[in-house]
């Protein structure tokens, strides 16, 4: 698959769609039991998702 593929392109957004949804699920969920390793968790989970909106997107 090349990278201007919209299959390609579909797959990253999902990605991007499920990391997201993935970090607001684990920072909520810490917040709501006090677990901080949840919280950076899903920090983290957010970052990659920011890190793929810039990469794979012009």
């Amino acid at each position: 698959m090349k990278a201007s593929d919209p299959a390609c392109d579909r797959g990253m957004r999902h990605a991007e769609y499920a990391l997201l949804l993935t970090a607001a699920l684990l920072v909520t969920a810490g917040a709501l039991t006090d677990s901080l390793w949840l919280v950076i968790i899903g920090a983290w989970t957010l970052i990659a998702a920011g890190l793929i909106e810039m990469i794979y997107r012009p």
